[in-house]
């Protein structure tokens, strides 16, 4: 069964099909490491993370790099502005040295908790200047660059298909006022390739080159580490929604115009995660980070969980009342996982081949999570399978989920939960139906749900 894919070069969904045979160059646009990435953030790389998986499941092997922007990322997209990790850097009293070792060491967790698999090589921005400042001598070469006094450059007027992944309406721009303007720019959308360092002091980040001293733009480290490690042509790259316009556009003008090749087959992109209607942001309350949600009793995956619920191209409305549903669904499922592992095994070959097949139709439709999760619920009150054979084929489809299922134990009760319990259960006896009805909402308001049988209630965790 063929894997598709939504690719935002040409707006349409097609069949993957790698450069090499089985081996698969994928490249995801990483942290900027001045501050904690937000939950916003952390959806992009669980849907970076399933569409490896899915590559993985269907027997492609990946070679996957991630960079870590540690120098270079304005706080605007339009060239202006402080350096992020200097304003990182005086906002905490520390070098930026030290702002960015602490802040993807905090990454590393974060993505370590959602169970996200490890790209097989990130790469520092500082660590591959060279290769930057030779990439933008190959562009100074074919006449692309020219400089002002804060930096060299990209001309994008001499490239006759610049835009063509966000389909700019450069006139449109023009007219507008979309694009803070540089003084100096010839044109609305050209692009730093290396700023100078300030005349009247010394930054913490600078290097020399043949141009000045200085430091390189954000959108030239990404050309220049995805094609040192993937080629100068390479299958895939990622990123959220908001980098089509300006990061990724200016990555396609760079890399194509210094290789006179196609530089990406297939562009993917993350919707945002919003919050009352706004994009989750690195300011004021909008700023909800993983530690944020462990702080109020949320389980990482249940967070994870929250994501599969909407579709990576859909926009997911984020509210805690939500992610309170999600956890209880997360624990639902644990539990119902739990009741099957006591089960005794039963399976009936084609129905078990029926829902493999099933799962694996939905995951190559452009990664169909809310497809995929609704299946595995159908899977779970399937009467034809039961016990083992039930077991495996969820832990199968959990090489996508990526819920760690597999280490679902069975959930001790609070003795403080079992007392209620038995209160409730004296009340029942005693036909005092007010008094049990008021202790089951006060089970269920402390995250546990009672089930009443013929023998012993059963509690189990979640509402």
């Amino acid at each position: 069964m063929v894997l598709q894919i939504y690719n935002t070069l040409t707006r349409k969904k097609e069949i993957f099909t790698p450069l090499k045979n089985n081996l698969v160059g994928l490249y995801t646009c990483g942290p900027t490491v001045y501050h904690y990435a937000h939950i916003g953030n952390l959806r992009t790389y669980i849907f970076e993370d399933i569409l490896k998986r899915v590559l993985l499941y269907n027997k492609f092997k990946v070679k996957h790099v991630m960079n870590i922007t540690n120098v270079g990322h304005l706080t605007s997209d339009s060239d202006t502005g402080e350096d992020k990790m200097e304003k990182g850097a005086k906002r905490e009293g520390k070098s930026v040295w030290q702002i960015a070792d602490f802040y993807t060491k905090a990454f590393m967790e974060d993505i370590k908790k959602l169970n996200i698999i490890k790209a097989n090589i990130f790469c520092k921005a500082t660590d591959y200047i060279k290769e930057q400042i030779e990439l933008i001598t190959k562009l100074e070469k074919k006449g692309f660059t020219y400089i002002i006094e804060d930096g060299v450059y990209f001309d994008t007027s001499k490239l006759k298909d610049y835009g063509k992944l966000a389909k700019l309406d450069i006139e449109g721009l023009k007219a507008g006022t979309r694009v803070e303007f540089v003084k100096g720019k010839k044109n609305i959308t050209d692009f730093a390739l290396w700023k100078f360092s300030p005349k009247d002091k010394k930054r913490q980040m600078e290097w020399d080159s043949p141009c000045g001293k200085g430091f390189p733009g954000w959108h030239i480290e990404c050309s220049a580490m995805s094609m040192k490690f993937l080629g100068e042509t390479f299958d895939i790259h990622c990123g959220g929604i908001d980098h089509i316009p300006v990061h990724h556009t200016n990555e396609i003008a760079q890399s194509e115009t210094a290789t006179g090749k196609k530089f990406v087959n297939y562009w993917m992109h993350g919707e945002f995660l919003n919050l009352e209607k706004e994009k989750m942001a690195k300011s004021g309350e909008n700023f909800i980070t993983l530690s944020t949600l462990e702080k109020r009793d949320f389980d990482p995956l249940a967070y994870r969980f929250f994501c599969l619920s909407a579709h990576y191209r859909s926009s997911l409305n984020f509210s805690f009342e939500a992610l309170e549903s999600a956890k209880n669904g997360f624990e639902k499922l644990k539990n119902k996982i739990w009741e099957i592992k006591k089960e005794k095994d039963k399976v009936k070959k084609e129905i078990k081949e029926k829902y493999r097949e099933e799962f694996l139709k939905l995951i190559n439709n452009n990664l169909d999570m809310p497809g995929a999760l609704a299946l595995l619920w159908d899977l779970i009150k399937e009467k034809e399978i039961s016990g083992k054979s039930k077991l495996d084929l969820i832990l199968d489809f959990d090489k996508i989920f990526g819920l760690n299922l597999k280490d679902i134990k069975e959930e001790k009760i609070p003795k403080e939960i079992l007392n209620l319990v038995k209160q409730r259960e004296k009340a029942r006896q005693e036909r005092n139906f007010a008094e049990s009805d008021k202790l089951r909402k006060l089970i269920q308001e402390k995250g546990y749900t009672i089930e009443d049988t013929k023998g012993k209630p059963i509690v189990k965790k979640g509402v």
